[in-house]
């Protein structure tokens, strides 16, 4: 089902898109691709909001689709082949998501929709927050018989560009106040360590003996001498995207009947907690969404990668295409 959801300040209109199978329904809208809302066995699992003007004006990338370069890319520089390039600077000076008019504050236009699932366009010219060439990107949801959403992405462009898009719902799998007492596993042996900025140093570590080490998975809240940790880093799963989807995460509720599991193609998967939300209106349900009230699991490319030469590659040259698979499977 496809209905109006608002319209922007342009006058243009966002459409909504119902999708239902099995135990999984989800909203999505065509404003920056966001799963606005998505239920499994009933239970809300995502952060969202019920009206089009909270997401204008208080939305942390909820559910949304984050790109052309997802994460930070440092001061906003990058070079390709010799030719430097200044992007748009909306995090302390450093380029986030794409800039401040990035994938996720865009509207995208439907392609193809049915009962499971749609499949969303959006072009980005040349030049478009400091990038250079013009990229088609597409995202298709798919919500399978098998509890799972999919999330395919493709792009292409006609002059060598980065490009790491990112899937940046907010996860709550049982309603409470925080996800601290939700258990995490990440499958990764190694971490990128970052700077004040939330800039990676380079340097790539191992999570053995650190806060950072969910390989047998332990629960979001601090031990005794960890208070000030914090959780926005970049987790390596492998030195390049795979050809296939692998296991990357699990995400358990405080109870243990809930599971999320995350699949994915990429390399890197960025973990989050939320610890600086706080949004001054009601989201889904009229919840209020304080720090940690959930956490983001984003596959994606490492970040920085532009500027860091022993990183993953992100540049998408003409006649490449540049492809993602991750799911989300719920049980």
């Amino acid at each position: 089902m496809i209905q109006e959801f608002g319209v922007l300040p342009d006058g243009t209109p966002v459409e909504e898109i119902t999708l239902k199978k099995g135990e999984l329904e989800a909203s999505v809208l065509t404003f920056g691709a966001i799963i606005r809302d998505l239920k499994f066995a009933g239970q809300a699992v995502v952060l969202g909001f019920d009206n089009l003007q909270d997401y204008l004006d208080h939305s942390p990338y909820f559910g949304a689709i984050v790109g052309r370069c997802a994460n930070r890319i440092a001061n906003g520089k990058l070079e390709i082949d010799g030719h430097a390039y200044q992007l748009d600077q909306n995090d302390n000076g450093h380029h986030l998501h794409g800039g401040p008019q990035g994938f996720s504050r865009r509207n995208w236009q439907i392609e193809q929709s049915d009962k499971a699932s749609v499949l969303l366009k959006l072009v980005s010219e040349d030049g478009d927050m400091g990038y250079p060439g013009r990229v088609e990107v597409l995202v298709r949801y798919t919500l399978t018989g098998a509890g799972a959403v999919r999330v395919k992405m493709s792009a292409t462009t006609d002059q060598t560009t980065p490009v790491n898009l990112a899937q940046h719902s907010y996860f709550n799998l049982d309603g409470s106040d925080t996800i601290l007492d939700h258990q995490l596993e990440i499958a990764a042996e190694t971490y990128v360590p970052v700077n004040d900025h939330l800039i990676p140093t380079g340097e790539i570590r191992s999570v053995a003996w650190t806060p950072y080490d969910f390989q047998d998975g332990r629960r979001l809240r601090r031990r005794s001498g960890e208070e000030s940790v914090i959780y926005d880093h970049s987790f390596c799963l492998s030195d390049a995207p795979r050809d296939a989807v692998e296991f990357a995460a699990a995400l358990e509720d405080k109870s243990g009947d809930r599971r999320m599991e995350v699949w994915t193609t990429e390399p890197g998967l960025q973990l989050y907690d939320g610890g600086k939300i706080d949004v001054p209106v009601p989201g889904l349900a009229g919840k209020n969404y304080g720090a940690h009230a959930g956490l983001c699991l984003e596959a994606q490319r490492w970040p920085d990668s532009v500027n860091q030469k022993t990183f993953t590659d992100v540049l998408l040259r003409p006649g490449d295409s540049y492809n993602q698979v991750t799911e989300f499977r719920f049980s």
